[in-house]
């Protein structure tokens, strides 16, 4: 966050203006062992819904917690 606004360290495709809804994740519900197969399925399933064929949050959430 600087001075209200949150900022993103990588350049986003949504348009000016965009309004978007951001969710505070709770300290538990952050991985400690956090692992580069993690953030590439990460990755992965982001391309998923670029190109529209994604998992719902749900589906991905049991999956991610299963590991």
């Amino acid at each position: 966050m600087h001075h209200g606004r949150l900022l993103v360290d990588e350049p986003t495709e949504l348009p000016e203006g965009a309004e978007v809804v951001l969710v505070a994740a709770d300290a538990s519900d952050v991985a400690d062992d956090w692992s580069p197969e993690l953030d590439a399925e990460l990755v992965r399933r982001y391309r998923e819904v670029e190109s529209g064929t994604f998992e719902t949050a749900e589906e991905v959430l049991a999956y991610l917690r299963a590991r």
